[in-house]
């Protein structure tokens, strides 16, 4: 995989907005437990940061996936999970599946706002009884006339306090299983809609995560994303991309961990030599610092393949099994070879600890994963 001097600029270009806009900032995020959205978007919307790969003709910059590769690691170098998955919500989860299959009239009404940062969305797919196995969500959108009316509830939605609309995954008619669902755009000032409550978590804490209740949510059948039924599948095609950022993200952040952890222990005096002396240590680091490498590389096949045109779920799943197993063994390493400052809020490693433990839950579970690769290797009954 090449990078061109435009895509080492454009790295160049991130990481000052990281330094700039986001760094400085992510203490008192994770304290409030969320980040000023309707602020940061548009500042990151105006570099078109926000849609690198989108038609021109909506905002977007149309630019090759390697951009969004470059953008996924150097966000991660922010200090702070939370923002980055806020921002992966925004590019790369709640936005792919309107410009791929939106009409002319959503595209300009929902996804030109978002891609410029001036309105806010969401991915609405996760319920209280339905999280991993989307088969299992039950809210329900029933046809009146031109309209959708819309019951249920979602969980875990990123972003979900400040949004200013929903990518909703519902069911439409009464087929089961993986049938029968639409992908509709819910605009959340529409009346019936309201953000049940805040949820306190473990980590990412400056990015806001809400349950959600619609109760006779009326919507038109005009916001309906593509074709009515084929909802499943074009969510399952923005998981793969969401996969495909999540591994991106954890070169980045892997990346940063071992840096700042080499430097803090260049300047550890232990037994009257630098803590970096012991070989255990360097051997240690060096050890983490090769599987980065080779996730990376995993990751730019990836990309490549992506831009071949070629299906991608494989090497994706495989990417975000290894990627959120190794930022936890990097957290974990990282924590411990701090001592007992590394276990202080004072210090990043107690929230990078933290940040890095739902990699393995969100976006799809390490199981989950390991049951698509089992079921696509054969190696299930």
């Amino acid at each position: 995989m090449r990078f061109t001097d435009e895509h080492h600029a454009f790295r160049k270009v991130v990481r000052g907005v990281v330094e700039r806009e986001i760094a400085p900032f992510v203490d008192d995020w994770e304290r409030a437990g969320t980040f000023p959205a309707h602020e940061l978007f548009p500042k990151l919307g105006a570099l078109g940061l926000l849609g690198l790969e989108y038609d021109p003709e909506y905002g977007g910059q149309g630019a090759d996936h390697l951009f969004t590769v470059v953008l996924c690691e150097e966000l991660h170098r922010a200090g702070a999970a939370g923002i980055p998955m806020a921002i992966g919500v925004q590019t790369m989860m709640a936005t792919p599946s309107l410009h791929e299959f939106g009409s002319e009239e959503l595209k300009r009404r929902y996804l030109e706002p978002a891609i410029l940062g001036t309105q806010v969305c969401s991915i609405a797919v996760t319920e209280p009884g339905a999280g991993s196995d989307v088969a299992g969500l039950r809210t329900r959108a029933v046809r009146d006339g031109d309209e959708w009316v819309v019951n249920g509830s979602k969980l875990y939605i990123t972003n979900g306090t400040q949004s200013d609309w929903l990518c909703l995954l519902a069911r439409t008619s009464d087929e089961g299983g993986y049938r029968g669902m639409s992908q509709i755009i819910v605009p959340t000032d529409t009346p019936g809609f309201t953000v049940s409550r805040k949820l306190d978590k473990l980590g990412n804490r400056s990015s806001d995560t809400a349950e959600l209740f619609f109760e006779d949510v009326r919507v038109p059948v005009s916001n309906t994303i593509g074709e009515i039924g084929r909802g499943f599948q074009q969510q399952m095609a923005q998981f793969v991309v969401e996969r495909m950022f999540a591994a991106y993200g954890a070169v980045g952040s892997c990346r940063w961990a071992l840096q700042r952890t080499r430097d803090h222990l260049r300047q550890r005096q232990v037994f009257g030599q630098p803590l970096i002396a012991s070989q255990y240590v360097a051997f240690r680091l060096a050890e983490l610092a090769a599987q980065v490498d080779l996730l990376e590389s995993h990751n730019y096949a990836c990309a490549a393949a992506y831009m071949d045109g070629e299906d991608t779920t494989r090497k994706a799943t495989v990417a975000k099994l290894t990627a959120g197993r190794l930022l936890r063994e990097v957290a974990d390493t990282c924590l411990q070879f701090h001592g007992g400052m590394g276990y202080m809020e004072e210090n990043w490693t107690s929230r990078f600890f933290r940040d890095t433990r739902l990699a393995s839950i969100g976006g799809g579970a390490d199981e989950v994963m390991l049951q698509v690769l089992a079921r696509m290797d054969g190696f299930t009954a």
